[in-house]
């Protein structure tokens, strides 16, 4: 997928979680956490610009996923409190955030197991997992992405907030 389905899938995942974070009444974490999830989603594709990388290799993989939840959860454990932001009990903000930056980047991944190309979530092992459903570059797959992220977010966000 592209920048806009890849924004699309994330705002779509992050929704339900927007929606929690407002009616439980952290609407600044939901503001902070919808900006580094949007962020976040195009982080994979970062390997396009560095050299030495191949599109596609480790930056979308599991192991790569997991380096983010854990890089998102100590920055999350250390930030937030410095910041003055609590996150909701049922959670530690190590949990908070690893479980953003872990999620965000299996957003990424999902929109791409979609295409040809595949990934290989167990890298270095080289096999791709691929659905073949349509190629990356497919602009009404990546627009109706963003659309069905756009959609679900606004529709999250007006239960949320009684507009609907």
């Amino acid at each position: 997928m592209y920048r806009t389905g890849h924004l699309g899938v994330a705002m779509a995942l992050f929704a339900p979680v927007a929606h929690w974070l407002v009616t439980a009444g952290y609407p600044g974490l939901a503001v902070l956490t919808g900006a580094a999830a949007l962020a976040l989603a195009v982080v994979p594709d970062l390997d396009l610009s560095v050299p030495g990388l191949s599109h596609r290799g480790v930056t979308h993989s599991l192991a790569f996923a997991l380096a983010a939840g854990a890089c998102c959860g100590a920055l999350a454990a250390r930030g937030l409190p410095a910041l003055g932001v609590a996150v909701p009990p049922a959670v530690s903000a190590f949990a908070f955030g690893f479980l953003l930056g872990f999620g965000s980047i299996l957003g990424h991944l999902a929109a791409d197991v979609i295409t040809p190309m595949g990934v290989p979530f167990l890298w270095p092992a080289s096999r791709r997992w691929s659905l073949g459903v349509t190629p990356s570059r497919d602009p009404v797959w990546n627009g109706g992405l963003f659309a069905l992220g756009t959609a679900s977010l606004g529709l999250s966000m007006g239960l949320a907030l009684g507009a609907v």
